[in-house]
Order: C-alpha cells, then structure tokens, then sequence
C-alpha cells in the first residue's frame, strides 16, 4: 500500500463503525488478512520448477509442497508474509549442495497454496500437515513464517524438531495487531471489535498468540538473526525471545533490513546446522 491508502481504508472503516461496529471490525480484520503480494512470478516458476512438487490438504486447502531431495537431515524452509517459497532460492542452493533434503512450502494465500485469507494459525497447520509426511528436523522461518512455526511446535506434539532458525521474527501477535490499528487510523470501537473478533475466530484474544512465551518450552537448539534497523518487526521483538528461548544464539545485523539476506546469514546458519 502506499502511504495514504490505509488512512483512507481506515476513514472508510470508521464510518461503517458509527452505524454497524461488528462489520466493520470483521472487514477490518479481512483487510489485514489479505496480501496484496506473494503470487509467482515468472523467475519464481522458473526456479520452483527445479524441484520435486507435490500437493497435500489441510481441510479443503491446498499446500504447495516443493522438495529438493538430498542425503543428509530435512530442512522445511517457511517463508513470510506476501512472499513465496521462491524467497529462499540462494539458500536452497547453498543447503543442497551441502547435501540437505530441503522442504519449502508456500503459504496460505501466497504462491501455489490455497485459501482467500492469510493467518499465522492456519499457517502452523500447514506447517503441521507436510512436517507429518516428511518429519523436518530443522526449521527455517522468515517473520511471521518463523513465527507460525513456533504456534506449530508449542501446539502440536512432535518430537523430531532439533532446531530452529528465526530470521526476524515477531515477538507477539498483539504487537503486530497494534501496529496495523495505528497504521490504519481506526477509531477505539474497531480497535477493541477486532480484538474481540480474533478472540472469537481463533479461541483466544491477540495476547496469546505470542513467540516470546510459546519458545519457553521448546527443547530445540535455537539461531536468531534480527537487524537493528529493522523496519517492519523491531529490535526489541528479538529480545524477548532471545530472553526466553533457553537454547538459543541471538546474532544483531546491521544493514540487512527485515529480508536479512545475503552470505553472511547463509555462512552463520551452516556453522549452527554442522555444529
């Protein structure tokens, strides 16, 4: 979105709200739940059609599966919102040629999968489907993918997890829900409306769904990478899960943004996985 777009979602929002709040906090939350980007491209098919594809279900959505088989343990790469699995071409490279058997899947809404709507909790179902099938014992996320993985492994009971890889990952839901309602402007009735609308689609208020407390007890060695600078999920976010996840190696990048790509991201995560 451009800079003046949310303000006017949000003005529009606000006016339903004066006359029907529940709507407007139901649509509200329908626009945060939207990408807007993550479809393939023509250079994202062209490398995803290197790899060994295949489709399972959660419910009546589809999971976009892609695998590049090799020797040695699985990595399942989980990639952020409005992204594809074509996110991690360089590292799928690099980790095959290491002899990794190397996972990716799309996400809901995003790329090859299925569903009209993103969330992080359908996402861990995803998650959960294809780590049944091809028991990853290394995980790799990126932002809310990093995030949908720990909801995976706090919730689900599966013991073959023996690391993990957050690549800026959020801290809480809340944060991010907090962020969107400033962004967008809405007035306190929406705010509060889409806060009780969460709670009653997903069981929960935006307080639980938190990284920071679910890591406590996942008995996984842990890498965090997270940019100073970062301008989507700050600094801090990796502090409070740095400050929980007892088996875990925090690493501050300088420079990266939140994509936190490049050689030196790739070399710190082969000396984790070889150690």
């Amino acid at each position: 979105m451009n800079s003046l777009l949310p303000k006017i979602i949000g003005a529009i929002l606000n006016s339903i709200g004066i006359f029907n709040s529940k709507l407007a906090s139901r649509l509200a939350l329908l626009v945060f739940s939207k990408p807007r980007k993550g479809k393939l491209s023509t250079n994202a098919h062209l490398f995803l059609d290197t790899a060994i594809k295949s489709t399972m279900y959660y419910l009546d959505l589809n999971i976009q599966i892609y695998q590049w088989k090799g020797p040695k343990e699985t990595i399942l790469l989980v990639h952020g919102w409005e992204s594809n699995s074509s996110r991690w071409r360089n590292k799928i490279e690099k980790f095959h040629k290491e002899g990794y058997n190397i996972i990716a899947i799309d996400a809901p809404a995003h790329g090859g999968s299925g569903s009209d709507s993103f969330d992080a909790i359908l996402y861990s179902e995803f998650i959960n489907v294809v780590s049944q099938k091809f028991k990853p014992t290394i995980f790799v996320g990126h932002s809310v993918g990093a995030m949908s993985i720990i909801f995976f492994l706090h919730k689900k009971n599966y013991s073959d997890a023996k690391k993990i890889v957050l690549l800026g990952a959020p801290s809480t839901f809340a944060a991010i829900i907090e962020r969107y309602k400033k962004i967008m402007g809405f007035r306190n009735n929406i705010d509060k409306g889409i806060d009780r609308y969460i709670k009653l689609t997903f069981g929960h208020p935006p307080s639980y769904y938190s990284t920071a407390n679910f890591i406590k007890n996942i008995d996984c060695r842990g890498l965090i990478f997270h940019d100073k600078r970062d301008p989507v999920i700050p600094y801090d976010d990796a502090l409070e899960i740095d400050l929980q996840f007892k088996n875990a190696k925090l690493i501050s990048t300088e420079g990266l943004g939140h994509s936190l790509k490049g050689k030196y991201i790739y070399d710190e995560i082969i000396k984790f996985l070889s150690d």
